[in-house]
């Protein structure tokens, strides 16, 4: 087939990967302009675009598809389909009837469950223990077209945001390559998916990312991996604010004191007191400071009586 490919971030490479030493040929890349990246602020190309040109595939990069002319240089590549991963631009309907097959998105949850834009930060905040890759037809809706495929994966009692970011990334290419054939010769109509079960994967606020110790600290501990690496759970501290990388919940029965207060410090970690538990803090940052593991922290730092937050 001729397809086009639409990906801006790292968690698209391993797709683009698969198709470009699959038979398949991709006529064109289109990704998000180039953004100012390091402390030059330098206008740098995303990871798909870098791969892209690498392949020396033609690479495409609209700020959006208001402009005729943009939209019909999608319609005038002759395309058989479009594949869509993670690219961050909405497509109009022009975009998604131009290619024969239409466009399908490689998206990481277990649709209906987190449409939108945060489906691996949401599931693991949320506790669930199971996500997935569904690959979908896309239709004018948020992420609410059939799906021609759907691969589950675990969610480990460790997960960070980082860790299953990486695993379902994987797991999108090798889902993505084995719809592809059934997608090409028609034989298996996409089920439509179930509305009534749809849950939102709302856009992450970093100031979504400053701790409330009143919650639970299975709560808590589920935040911080959700929030690993970006935008990190964080804290104040008297006048500064701590960045926690890295907690993992207590079973604390009979502990009592104020929520976010120091109760216990030592080699393994910071034990703050809860809503409910406790949560040990193993990994931190200071402002302007690289993270570091709790114990080396406090070589150089008291927490004795310390409230946080």
């Amino acid at each position: 087939m001729r397809i086009i490919f639409a990906g801006t971030p790292e968690f698209s490479v391993p797709p683009l990967r698969a198709l470009l030493g699959s038979g398949h040929r991709v006529i064109a890349v289109y990704t998000q302009p180039d953004r100012p990246a390091g402390r030059g602020r330098k206008l740098t190309p995303g990871p798909v675009k870098a791969l892209a040109l690498e392949a020396g595939v033609p690479v495409h990069q609209p700020l959006n598809f208001k402009a005729e002319q943009d939209l019909a240089a999608v319609e005038s590549l002759g395309a058989d389909l479009m594949v869509v991963v993670a690219y961050g631009l909405l497509l109009p309907q022009r975009v998604l009837d131009a290619p024969r097959l239409g466009c399908i998105n490689i998206h990481a949850s277990l649709l209906p469950r987190w449409r939108g834009a945060a489906p691996i930060q949401r599931a693991i905040a949320a506790g669930d223990r199971e996500t997935g890759i569904s690959i979908m037809q896309m239709e004018a809706g948020l992420d609410t077209g059939p799906m021609h495929l759907v691969r589950s994966c675990p969610i480990g009692e460790r997960e960070t945001d980082e860790s299953l970011h990486d695993k379902l990334s994987a797991l999108g290419a090798e889902a993505l390559m084995a719809s592809l054939p059934c997608i090409e010769a028609g034989t298996s109509p996409p089920l439509p998916q179930d509305d009534a079960l749809a849950t939102y994967a709302h856009k992450l606020k970093k100031e979504e990312s400053l701790i409330d110790w009143r919650l639970p600290a299975h709560r808590i501990d589920q935040l911080v991996r959700a929030y690993n690496p970006w935008p990190v759970a964080q804290t104040s501290c008297g006048e500064a604010v701590l960045r926690i990388w890295d907690a993992v919940a207590l079973d604390a029965r009979g502990a009592e004191g104020v929520a976010g207060a120091v109760v216990a410090s030592g080699p393994a970690g910071i034990d703050v007191m809860t809503g409910q538990g406790l949560l040990r803090i193993t990994r931190l940052q200071m402002p302007g400071k690289r993270a570091m593991e709790a114990a080396d922290f406090l070589n150089a730092h008291s927490v004795e009586g310390l409230v946080l937050g």
